[in-house]
């Protein structure tokens, strides 16, 4: 058995090669081998978004607080609120974030495959993201 407290995993600000705006990031759990799960509290002020980016094995996001947007390539931009699920597949290319208005906080869950649960694209440019 393992305890983790929240000073054993501080929290961190997104890094500018995968993220737009001011995100923090506190780190929840990352199972030991062989599980493959991990979870992260993500904050994200007005604005901020995640780059695109796929999931090897799909993620699931819990909204907690505020409003954001998500949106997969080629879909529609949706809004995102407050006890929202959002479940992405394997391979789905895809962003999330705050509005341009209001802050978002959601937990992220998702799985290792080959030691990485994700796979970081491009910036989402300001145009695709206001539009």
């Amino acid at each position: 058995m393992k305890i983790l407290t929240p000073s054993d995993q501080p929290s961190a600000q997104g890094p500018a090669e995968t993220f737009s705006g001011q995100v923090r990031i506190d780190g929840m759990f990352a199972m030991p081998d062989p599980a493959s799960g991990a979870a992260a509290l993500v904050t994200f002020e007005p604005g901020a978004r995640t780059a695109w980016h796929t999931h090897p094995r799909g993620q699931l996001l819990l909204v907690v607080s505020g409003e954001g947007w998500v949106q997969t390539e080629g879909g529609p931009k949706q809004t995102i609120r407050a006890g929202d699920t959002v479940w992405f597949d394997p391979g789905e290319r895809h962003w999330h974030g705050a509005t341009a208005q209001n802050a978002m906080s959601h937990v992220a869950i998702q799985e290792r495959e080959n030691g990485s649960p994700v796979d970081w694209q491009e910036h989402v440019t300001d145009e695709d993201y206001l539009s």
